[in-house]
């Protein structure tokens, strides 16, 4: 099938305030009643601060990157793409690391690395430029509906929406170099196409992942194969550790690591990922 331009995924929320805002859920109620009494009042009296509020026009638009959501015509939009590092033991150990003293750590991609994967469907997905060692990573991926600071771990999965599951493509080659040269691995993990992924599950219709098989194959035959309880930092206490650094909002997603043999592929490879209670993921590279 011809390639899927991430683009085609993209949802403009222009107007709505409830997407604009930076938590997402300010509802127009509140923002009527903020504006009664003496703050109506003042924002009356001073027409230059009225007008200084009003909306800007901006030189061109910036679309909003969202995912579609599983049994409903409602899209998950996508705010920040955190992912965590070397999250199960087998893989840390072969990525030259000790599971058993290394505390988790975090990178980021850009929104626009998103490529939606739609159920039963096989992607088109373009080997990128600059490597000759690229690199597939299956990954359980959690969505993020309620946002917070210093979340305790026993509240941790309240703050979950939904799950979907995604590879966490990589120029294997670029990041070795860079880690080498003690530089950050951006270039070999924040690029365009970098984030294949599937529509959004709603919690409330899944209910939680903390065990189910994890696999992933290539051209048929399986490359990684684990548990998901096998995870070193549970979801939970991804969630946990990212607060403690970063406020986290609605429409963050977290990439929860990948198993042992992530490995090479090439153009015309095929890539099909599993996860117990999901429905697989397919892409072709091209």
């Amino acid at each position: 099938m011809k390639a899927l331009d991430h683009l085609h995924l993209i949802h403009q929320f222009k107007g709505n305030p409830q997407m604009n805002n930076r938590r997402g859920f300010l509802s127009e109620t509140f923002k009527g009643a903020a504006l009664t009494g003496a703050a109506a009042l003042s924002l009356n009296a001073q027409p230059s601060l009225a007008a200084d509020k009003a909306p800007k026009k901006t030189p061109f638009e910036v679309p909003q990157v969202s995912l579609p959501v599983v049994g409903s015509d409602e899209v998950f939009p996508i705010r920040r793409i955190y992912c965590i590092g070397r999250n199960y033991a087998a893989h840390a150990i072969e990525r030259g690391s000790d599971p058993t003293r290394e505390p988790p750590f975090f990178f980021q991609k850009p929104t626009d690395a998103i490529q939606y994967v739609p159920i039963g469907e096989v992607v088109d997905h373009p080997y990128p430029s600059l490597t000759k060692n690229y690199h597939h990573e299956a990954e359980l991926v959690a969505a993020i509906g309620v946002g917070g600071k210093n979340i305790p771990l026993e509240k941790a999965l309240d703050h979950v929406w939904g799950y979907t599951l995604g590879l966490d493509m990589t120029r294997r080659d670029l990041q070795n170099m860079m880690g080498e040269q003690k530089k950050p691995w951006e270039i070999g993990k924040s690029f365009d196409h970098s984030a294949p992924i599937g529509p959004i599950h709603k919690v409330s219709e899944t209910g939680h992942f903390k065990e189910g098989a994890i696999w992933l194959k290539v051209n048929g035959k399986i490359r990684q194969n684990a548990n998901l309880s096998q995870m070193i930092w549970s979801v939970a206490e991804q969630i946990v550790k990212l607060s403690e650094a970063n406020e986290l909002f609605p429409g963050d997603i977290i990439y929860s690591g990948t198993p042992e043999n992530v490995g090479p592929v090439v153009v015309g490879d095929l890539i099909e990922m599993h996860i117990d209670g999901l429905p697989n993921l397919s892409v072709k590279v091209v």
